[in-house]
């Protein structure tokens, strides 16, 4: 589901904004998958969600792989490929599970996405908006040769 808003900046041109909704992804509530503004998508927070809205069990790197696969699959939506991400941020509730995890996280990521990788952050953090969500996912990808209007 993706929807399209215009709104004028303070010189009063128009930016055109697109919702990024993939429809296999959980309904959003209050928030949207992606945005895209000309050719960039903000990626919304991304935890490990199935299609239902639960959170997958199976641990950091079960969730990690999830919440991967969203961001990736919002980036496609939009029209992009992983090589297209240029920022991810990744919030932990543990972040010594995920470097103990380290490893085989990164076996995901090659296996989702390559060996490209973007300007990326890690960051501990008490809590998810879902208690049993161990890790989100947001980033920015920059799509080349795509528009929101």
């Amino acid at each position: 589901m993706q929807a399209s808003t215009a709104r004028s900046d303070r010189k009063g041109s128009h930016v055109t904004n697109r919702l990024i909704n993939p429809a296999h992804l959980a309904f959003p509530s209050g928030f949207s998958h992606g945005v895209l503004a000309g050719n960039v998508l903000y990626l919304g927070g991304q935890t490990a969600m199935d299609a239902t809205g639960a959170i997958v069990p199976g641990g950091i790197v079960a969730q990690f792989r999830q919440c991967f696969q969203n961001v990736l699959d919002t980036v496609a939506e939009a029209g992009g490929t992983p090589d297209d991400l240029v920022s991810v941020t990744i919030y932990l509730t543990d972040v010594d599970d995920y470097q103990a995890n380290g490893r085989e996280i990164g076996r995901v990521w090659r296996e989702l996405a390559g060996t490209r990788y973007p300007a990326m952050a890690g960051i501990g953090v008490t809590r998810l908006w879902q208690p049993e969500a161990l890790i989100e996912i947001a980033g920015i990808a920059v799509i080349p040769g795509i528009s929101a209007a």
